[in-house]
């Protein structure tokens, strides 16, 4: 096989995306990323307004997109949101699991509830939604690609009140390689991406909480969702066909003490 010099394109023409909550924060970001590389997005979160806003500012700048109310604790509803996209926009290739919640509560202080909202959300709806994804691309005989946002906090518990949260997305991670192993043979590539602290929605309510955080980090900053466009290309675009089962942390250095 020959490859171009250089072998990298971000070029997702005919590719078709579905991204977890991109009604908010990072999710809006990858959203029109995809879509401004030539992909149609499938967008979905629980505030359909918000989604429609997003779709709205997608298509004013020649994309595609489409906006899809989904609850992700809802496996009802995980396992027919591929269906609804690839009715709309053709075989669903690229998945992007980026919907997640925090804890924010010591461990022994949890409800149950607030338990299994946490695993349903951070863990649980990946898995599902990775395996309805997978089931209808090998049927289709087609390549795919499936990056999960795990976090920093897989690698680096700082101890303030976010033990679930660590745990499950160390437990995304994992999932990442054990899947990306299953499905090499059909050539869908599963990767993870491990964020540091960005400014979100979230991470608004993290800094309301703790105040500035950014006086412990060595630059002594948040990164901006444009940091992470490169990272996400890369696992989506052909140019990333021979990794799979990887996690890249990009956290500015934050979380390597």
């Amino acid at each position: 096989m020959s490859y171009p010099m250089p072998n990298f394109s971000a070029d997702l023409s005919g590719q078709v995306a579905l991204v977890t909550g991109a009604s908010s924060g990072l999710g809006v970001r990858f959203a029109k990323t995809l879509a401004a590389c030539g992909a149609k997005v499938a967008i979905t979160g629980r505030r359909l307004d918000r989604l429609e806003q997003v779709a709205a500012e997608i298509k004013a700048t020649g994309g595609q997109a489409l906006p899809l109310q989904l609850d992700v604790t809802d496996a009802d509803q995980l396992l027919a949101v591929v269906g609804k996209a690839e009715a709309e926009l053709g075989t669903v290739t690229i998945l992007v699991n980026n919907a997640g919640i925090p804890d924010a509560q010591r461990a022994v202080k949890m409800s149950v509830d607030l338990i299994d909202k946490v695993l349903d959300t951070n863990l649980r709806a990946p898995y599902i939604l990775s395996c309805e994804f997978a089931r209808r691309l090998i049927a289709a005989k087609k390549p795919g690609r499936i990056v999960n946002i795990a976090s920093a906090a897989a690698f680096d518990y700082g101890g303030n009140g976010a033990a679930l949260y660590s745990i499950s997305k160390a437990a995304v991670v994992r999932m990442s390689e054990a899947l990306a192993v299953e499905w090499a043979r059909f050539h869908i590539n599963v990767n993870a991406i491990a964020p540091g602290a960005f400014m979100s929605e979230m991470m608004e309510g993290m800094l309301e909480r703790m105040g500035d955080i950014t006086k412990h980090y060595p630059r002594g900053r948040l990164g901006d969702a444009a940091q992470l466009d490169s990272t996400l290309l890369y696992l989506v675009s052909p140019s990333s066909e021979f990794v799979t089962g990887t996690c890249i942390r990009v956290d500015d250095g934050q979380h390597h003490r």
